[in-house]
């Protein structure tokens, strides 16, 4: 239950910003359902009430760390802005340019290098708070997620700024490795998610943001347990020997119907997590070997190679052929 709350290192620092902004904490608390002073770890649910006060209370939905306030509704606009995108490479730029402007300082922008993706930040002046940081990728990170359907795993999280008191919690609510006084401020991830194509209807939308921000704090977090569970469970094995849904949740010994709706829970379905796992797998062996297409489908468990190619062009918008050929340059 732990790792689905928020630390009160992060409560602490909302406070911070609103005592920056001459506003008394207690009562945003209070008027949020929460004690004056926070000694607890708090659920998604709880602070996302507390983002939502503090954005009413300060006009901006930033915590006022902005070169300039983010007035509440600017992230129901970025929804609208990044939700007919196409793929997550399209959705993220729109996203950066509307944070721009919303914003001012920081500054985002998109680069691809050696295979991965960054997204970096720029500061006109000194750098921010860890806080602060922290603050833009969740919502940056937390609608890629939301308009792909699943968790986008990070590389690496660096922060331009100095570590704050509580560093490892930083580390334990982004499940990457974060450095801390880096020359820029950047998230990483692997550069083909890019391509992945987005899949929102605008009444998912409406749903989305109904529950935001909170579901954007965990719903995609890297350390949904059962997920994590589960995933370790099949990288242990070949694809041709996963086990089949009710297999493994006897195996797990968890009813199948609880399975289920654990997992969905966590924003997951068992396939959606073979999906991930075969798609990571593909893109490797793709990238870093010659075998056969044929042979790779094969290996990952499906019955035909046609089957493998109406998958991977569903991942990634173009077929396996075009993917190795672009990777290697060719």
């Amino acid at each position: 239950m732990e790792r689905r709350t928020i630390a009160p290192l992060f409560v602490e620092e909302v406070a911070d910003c609103l005592r920056s902004a001459g506003i008394a904490p207690g009562p945003v608390f209070v008027s949020a359902g929460l004690p004056e002073v926070v000694r607890e770890r708090v659920s998604a649910a709880q602070f996302g009430a507390l983002w939502l006060a503090v954005a009413e209370t300060m006009d901006d939905e930033f915590f006022g760390l902005g070169g300039r306030p983010m007035r509440p509704g600017s992230f129901t606009l970025l929804g609208h802005a990044v939700l007919n995108a196409g793929t997550l490479r399209q959705a993220l730029n729109r996203a950066l340019r509307f944070l721009k402007i919303a914003l001012d300082d920081p500054s985002g922008e998109l680069r691809i290098e050696g295979g991965l993706a960054r997204i970096v930040l720029r500061d006109k002046t000194a750098p921010r708070s860890a806080f602060a940081y922290r603050t833009f990728w969740i919502m940056v990170h937390g609608i890629a997620c939301w308009l792909v359907g699943r968790r986008l795993p990070l590389r690496r999280v660096d922060f331009a700024c100095t570590p704050p008191a509580f560093a490892a919690d930083y580390r334990s609510f982004f499940g990457a490795p974060v450095r801390f006084g880096q020359p820029e401020s950047a998230l990483v991830f692997d550069a083909a998610f890019l391509e992945l194509r987005t899949n929102r209807t605008e009444r998912a939308l409406k749903e989305f943001l109904r529950r935001a921000p909170a579901n954007i704090l965990v719903r995609y977090r890297h350390d949904a347990t059962l997920t994590a569970a589960i995933r370790t469970t099949l990288r242990a094995k070949p694809p041709t020997a996963w086990p089949n849904f009710e297999t493994l949740a006897k195996q797990m010994k968890i009813p199948a119907s609880t399975l289920r709706r654990r997992l969905s829970a966590e924003g997951q379905t068992y396939q959606s997590i073979k999906d991930e796992i075969r798609r990571a797998l593909a893109i490797r062996w793709l990238a870093e070997n010659e075998k056969p297409v044929g042979d790779i489908a094969a290996d990952l468990g499906f019955a035909e190679p046609s089957a493998f190619q109406r998958a991977f062009r569903k991942w990634m918008a173009k077929s396996p052929g075009a993917f190795r050929r672009e990777a290697i340059g060719g």
